[in-house]
């Protein structure tokens, strides 16, 4: 699958070069290459411009080259009919070996300076696959515009580092280099693979080193028997006859393998049984062939009255004895015997036994001393540890070590012969990289899993970390209540799972004998993920081809399994904070060695970090869903009944948690309709509570038909007070006041009669208009300050707006982000919603996709869309009339009433509308100034209203029996379904409202 146009089509376009600008761009950039730039720009590399260093004669090892050169060579040589180049650099990115046979790839090479003796490190040669490689320590591909330099932007290079098996240090690099139009993301496995081959060479070499050590101390101890010395006892018998037990000797071996790896200490002492002291020091040594290690020696003192030994004559022993050693010329220090060693036999007393990391036998003053390994580090690494225990024989000492045979004596009446002790165990380099590869394991795990609080995807990780390094497949099964964040029902054998997360090494037959990814998993009793379930310990099944129970579970499937080659299974419970909540199936195929005891102990150790962030990605689903949940409850459960506008409205909670965001629409009297959208600041069942608290209040306020500034200015108020201290203190004794932390507003009233719409805000965004002919327009209404801050009047536009007009009305989320500017976002919208005669419900659906392409993954903020399309009432659906300020006026008014409802076809309603009218109209004679006016609307109701030029607002009271008025409104609240009062500018309005027949 060729990528020639990834970063093209990918989102690198103009990425690079806003990168260079200072933007933003990562959303545009993975996060490997995103670092990779910003280390470069923090080196004060130019883009255009680099000086790429040049040395002579450089080379690498022989070791490493023994074992690279086979896999360099054969990878060229597959590579021959493609255009691509391998490069072999050293562990500073110096390019050491180019091969390839495309003489055009080549040139372009040469002209960049990507040939041999140039150095490519990411400090001097910006973002490259040698160099990225090196910096991140890990494989990378980086392709066309990802490079930092201009020069290297036609290519992609895919490099990863090859690191020694035993220490770890980076020896190399491998690279793949083409031209990014012939770039490939198979070049990225194929460059891991042959690393891979590497460092499987490097690690047979040292094993090749461990099997001539061997023959070359067998051939020492030949030449020890035929020399007519007495034969060497075995290490147990020694220990036996001198007292040092099994737990003797494993206090030494840990004593000794602490020492080791404590580069800073060179001396211990250990207690024994017995009251006896072993004093472990531990010297570095240095082989004829510059083989760098370190020794442990342990010297046993006879008993309590015997002092600490300093520097000793058999310390100056053991240096001449490590002199000679070199002096000989012997084979190279490597790794500790693997094979067990035959027995070690007694020297003379108190001569120098000198334990050197397999070095062949030395003569020391006519003596032979033994070179065993005690505990060897080569290269600064443990190499291995033999658990052979060697112990002197009281022989006479040789009067040329400086000791006479009466001290000899004397010594060993005080306690017993002193000696020098061998400790070590074989095969311990070869453990010593597996606990390496597994602490890798367990740290990448650590960094991996838990990455996002989602219970799928954190599933999903735990698969991709052990797949392929411990298992070939993982299958991870969880109960619906973990998946829903509800608290973990009991899980046991019986319990119905579901396949979350499934890895494998490749698709295909191999998977046929497992459940997918969804499916509803339920395991009989005699399965091994039962048992664990059921115990809550994990199950070892290391030859599934004997394990009946996990036969049993599907017969067709397990023999499909074991054709496939999957032969080995541990299942682990997932445990967190003392409940089950799953089971992990870790399964073996194309490694031929089964599952053991040791990787049990891993399995535990990787399923425990994984159930931890489960359970927490469960913790937290379960309040994201909490919060959600009251925030849907707050916010409009349905579309209102009303007829001034055509409404749609998306919400779209946060990544991070359920916000304050909040939309409304709120039927007024006299036909209009209220749009509200508003905003609070922060996230969780706070910030969903206060919305809640918001949105009530905006109810309320609408309900006594406030102006939309007076709206504000109440509401402004009240989060004022919210914030002054009249919240609620928290229960939990903290003190932490539960008030508003910040909200912005937008409010905007249309009456369909006049076609006219009042908007003010509050620290929010400006709404968008688009006209019925599709032009767009951002409302210029002046911003108030966000609620809360008090001391500044909020202002209104008033417009008329033609039928068919869309108001747009939206929260912050939608246009901006952490990663966008917001003027960027405005003109994206407006863009978007440059279309004309689209519906309200299209117009959502169109702004979403165009500015949240990716709507499956949950935005950084929360989002409210609200989409308003306008309508107007026709004159035949208004009836008004102006009248004098005279009783006599008022038969006039009832007859107008009743022959209007007559044309509307509405005469069941004339009597008491022509009722309702009279005493409205009879009061604004009576009680107000100025000319009366008396107007019908038939909407979704039938609305009579009458206006005067007072501000006086007439009150429902119960009338006494004696009163001769107060009746009127009485009368009025009797017969109609609501009634209330509103301001205008020049008066007020009584309205009433009947519902149609």
């Amino acid at each position: 699958m060729s990528v020639a146009s990834w970063d093209d089509i990918g989102g690198l376009v103009g990425a690079y070069e806003r990168f260079q600008a200072g933007a933003r761009v990562e959303s545009d950039v993975r996060d490997s290459i995103l670092d990779s730039w910003k280390r470069c720009r923090s080196a004060g590399l130019e883009s255009d411009r680099l000086l790429i260093p040049y040395a002579e004669g450089l080379g690498l090892e022989d070791r490493f080259l023994t074992a690279a050169n086979p896999v360099f060579e054969r990878l060229t040589s597959a590579l021959t009919d493609v255009k691509v180049t391998v490069v072999l650099a050293d562990a500073k990115a110096r390019v050491i070996q180019r091969g390839g046979a495309d003489p055009g790839l080549n040139a372009r090479l040469d002209s960049v300076q990507f040939a041999p003796g140039f150095g490519f490190a990411e400090q001097i040669a910006g973002t490259n696959g040698i160099g990225t490689a090196l910096a991140e320590r890990r494989a990378c591909l980086v392709l066309g515009r990802e490079h930092f330099a201009d020069c290297m932007q036609p290519f992609a290079c895919a490099g990863a580092p090859v690191r020694d098996p035993f220490s770890g240090r980076i020896e190399g690099i491998l690279d793949l280099t083409c031209l990014r139009g012939d770039a490939d993301p198979a070049m990225l496995n194929l460059v891991r693979e042959a690393v891979a081959d590497i460092e499987q060479r490097l690690l047979e070499q040292a094993t090749q080193r461990e099997r001539a050590l061997l023959a070359a101390y067998r051939r020492a101890n030949s030449a020890h028997l035929s020399a007519g010395r007495p034969p060497r006892t075995g290490a147990d018998d020694a220990g036996a006859a001198r007292g040092i037990d099994r737990i003797d000797r494993a206090v030494l071996r840990d004593k000794a393998e602490e020492l080791i790896a404590s580069p800073h200490r060179t001396l211990d002492e250990v207690t024994l049984s017995g009251g006896r002291v072993a004093t472990l020091l531990r010297r570095p040594v240095m082989s004829a062939t510059g083989e760098a290690g370190v020794v442990v020696e342990a010297r046993i003192l006879g008993g309590p009255r015997l002092r600490h030994l300093a520097q000793t004559v058999a310390d100056t022993q053991v240096i001449q004895a490590t002199r000679a050693i070199e002096a000989a010329q012997a084979v190279q220090a490597a790794q500790a015997i693997q094979a067990g060693l035959p027995g070690l036999a007694a020297t003379p007393a108190d001569s120098a036994k000198v334990s050197l990391a397999g070095m062949p036998t030395a003569t020391v003053n006519g003596d032979t001393a033994e070179a065993v390994e005690a505990a060897a580090t080569v290269n600064g690494d443990t190499a291995g540890m033999a658990t052979t225990v060697v112990l002197p024989q009281p022989q006479p000492q040789p009067q040329a070590l400086g000791t006479d045979e009466t001290e000899a004596e004397a010594e060993a009446e005080r306690g017993g012969a002193d000696g020098w002790l061998l400790v070590g165990e074989p095969g311990v380099g070869q453990l010593a990289v597996l606990a390496r590869r597994r602490l890798e394991l367990l740290h990448d795990a650590g960094v991996r899993i838990g990455t996002a609080l989602d219970v799928t995807r954190t599933a999903e990780e735990l698969a991709e970390v052990s797949v392929p390094r411990f298992a070939d497949f993982v299958a991870v099964d969880l109960p619906d209540s973990v998946l829903r964040g509800d608290e973990p029902e009991s899980v046991g054998a019986d319990t119905g799972l579901r396949r979350v997360a499934l890895g494998a090494v490749r698709e295909g037959p191999h998977l046929d004998g497992l459940h997918g990814v969804g499916d509803p998993v339920r395991y009989i009793p005699a399965t091994p993920q039962a048992r664990c379930l059921e115990t809550g310990r994990p199950v070892l099944e290391p030859v599934l081809a004997d394990a009946g129970g996990w036969i049993a579970q599907d017969p067709a499937g397990a023999e499909r399994a074991l054709a496939a080659g999957i032969h080995s299974l541990i299942a682990v419970p997932l445990r967190a904070r003392g409940v089950t909540l799953g089971v992990v199936s870790f399964y073996r195929s194309d490694k031929p060695v089964p599952f053991e005891d040791d990787d049990l102990s891993l399995a535990q150790e990787l399923v425990g970090r994984a159930a931890i962030c489960i359970d927490n990605a469960r913790l937290f689903t379960r309040e994201h869903n909490t919060a959600l949940a009251l925030q849907r409850s707050l916010l409009p459960r349905g579309r209102p009944e009303q007829n001034a506008v055509d409404v749609a409205y998306r919400y779209l909670p946060a990544h991070a948690g359920v916000g304050g965001d909040w939309f409304d629409v709120i039927p007024l009297s006299g036909a209009r309709v209220a749009l509200v959208v508003g905003d609070v600041v922060g996230h969780g069942l706070h910030a969903a509570a206060t919305m809640g608290r918001l949105r009530t209040a905006v109810h309320n306020f609408c309900s006594l038909d406030l102006p939309p500034d007076d709206l504000l200015t109440h509401l402004d108020d009240l989060v004022g007070r919210l914030d002054g201290g009249e919240g609620w203190e928290a229960g939990d004794g903290t003190g932490l006041d539960a008030g508003v932390i910040g909200a912005t507003c937008l409010y905007a009233v249309y009456d369909p009669v006049s076609r006219r719409c009042t908007l003010t805000r509050a620290g929010h965004p400006q709404p968008a208009l688009v006209r019925p002919d599709g032009t767009v327009e951002f409302l210029d209404v002046p911003s108030g300050p966000p609620l809360g801050v008090g001391g500044m009047p909020f202002e209104t536009v008033e417009l008329e707006l033609p039928e068919g007009s869309q108001l747009v009305l939206f929260t912050d989320g939608l246009v901006e982000d952490r990663l966008s500017d917001i003027d960027d976002g405005l003109e994206r919208l407006r863009g978007v919603l440059a279309s004309a005669g689209r519906p309200p419900e299209e117009t959502c659906e169109a702004v979403l996709d165009a500015l949240l392409p990716a709507r499956r993954v949950r935005p950084r903020d929360d989002i409210a869309l609200l989409v308003a399309r306008t309508r107007a009432l026709g004159p035949g659906q208004v009836a008004q009339w102006e009248l004098p300020s005279d009783p006599a006026v008022v038969a006039r008014a009832r007859a107008e009433v009743t022959r209007q409802l007559a044309a509307w076809d509405l005469d069941d309603l004339a009597f008491t509308t022509e009722l309702v009218a009279s005493e409205l109209v009879t009061n604004a004679i009576r009680h107000a100034t100025g000319p009366v006016q008396l107007r019908l609307l038939r909407d979704r109701a039938l609305i009579c209203e009458v206006s005067d030029g007072s501000s006086t607002s007439p009150r429902l009271r119960r009338a006494r029996t004696e009163d001769e008025g107060g009746r009127g409104l009485f009368l009025v609240a009797q017969l109609t379904e609501r009634w209330g009062t509103r301001y205008t500018s020049t008066g007020k309005i009584i309205w009433t409202e009947q519902a149609l027949p």
